[in-house]
């Protein structure tokens, strides 16, 4: 049977977060935003911030000490030998992955060779994923300097979508992350921007394994990411986080800055979220990590665990 529809998309997510999060978790809103995302929400990070461990094994279980529920890997790339027994070992699962190499190889290039490329790395990178247990892609579709948006939207939401099959195939969902790549936002524009064109592209591929890995910091530049949320809504499938200050013009640490993250929590309430959100920030070895984890807790409201 195909599924279809947004509300489809958010399901699935919320059954795939971790078993947990099964039953309880999808009953009902929150009366209130304070406090809504305890039990709801499942912290993970890129395993590129790990910076101690000399093997994955060691690499997974620094991440879960640190007070992380899952991690992210890079992908094609995975060793899923290797992969499988790090879980085992430690009882950490992978969550999702980061398509390896989708800013240099992009699904908006001009060449058609460079595209296909793009495509099989996709298609792997769903596999590979699929195959630790992960249920996400994030991908960067590619960047506005490839041409004019029409015509990149168009090329981009061609290509990727010959990779939806194998996605619904998996159970794995292509999440797109709004990034600085010069598309669906005007990179020299204001900050009382929307996510309509973003809500648009993601509905142009009609499909629920198709949603956004949405970074909470990296348009904050550009807009409200509370309003942000609300307009995404049921296509948010996954958070990617980190902070940001208008008034420095910079990224910072998660909980810093101007980051206005008590109407984010709000927007997460009324939506309805839950699912994993991803630290994206620098990293390091267990005292660096801990403090991410912490800073996670504090701009989520979220009670550290015993």
């Amino acid at each position: 049977m195909r599924v279809t529809g947004s509300l489809s998309r958010r399901q699935f997510v919320q059954l795939a977060a971790v078993a947990a999060a099964s039953s309880p978790l999808l009953a009902r809103a929150a009366e209130s935003s304070e406090g809504y995302l305890n039990g709801r929400l499942y912290k993970t990070l890129k395993i590129g911030m790990v910076g101690a461990g000399k093997t994955l094994e060691e690499k997974f279980a620094i991440a879960k000490e640190a007070g992380f529920d899952g991690i992210e890997l890079n992908a094609p790339g995975i060793d899923v030998e290797e992969v499988r027994a790090a879980i085992n070992a430690t009882g950490l699962p992978v969550d999702g992955s980061v398509n390896a190499g989708h800013w240099q190889v992009r699904h908006t290039d001009a060449d058609d060779a460079t595209r296909a490329m793009a495509l099989e790395s996709l298609r792997e990178a769903l596999r590979q994923t699929h195959a630790v247990g992960g249920n996400t892609v994030l991908l960067v579709v590619g960047h506005g300097k490839d041409g004019p948006e029409e015509e990149i939207w168009k090329r981009s939401v061609e290509n990727i979508s010959k990779a939806v099959p194998l996605a619904a195939e998996l159970g794995v969902h292509i999440a797109v992350e709004n990034v600085w790549n010069q598309f669906c936002y005007d990179h020299d524009g204001d900050h009382n921007q929307t996510a309509d064109k973003f809500v648009k592209y993601i509905d142009e591929f009609h499909s629920p394994w198709v949603g956004m890995q949405f970074d909470i910091g990296n348009h904050w530049k550009y807009g409200s990411m509370g309003d942000w949320i609300r307009q995404l809504d049921k296509r948010v499938v996954k958070l990617d986080l980190k902070g940001f200050s208008r008034a420095m013009n910079k990224f910072t640490k998660i909980g810093e800055g101007d980051l206005d993250w008590a109407d984010v929590r709000k927007a997460l309430a009324e939506i309805q979220y839950t699912g994993w959100a991803a630290a994206e920030v620098g990293g390091g070895d267990l005292a660096r990590l801990k403090e991410v984890s912490a800073n996670m807790d504090r701009a989520f409201g979220l009670e550290p665990k015993a």
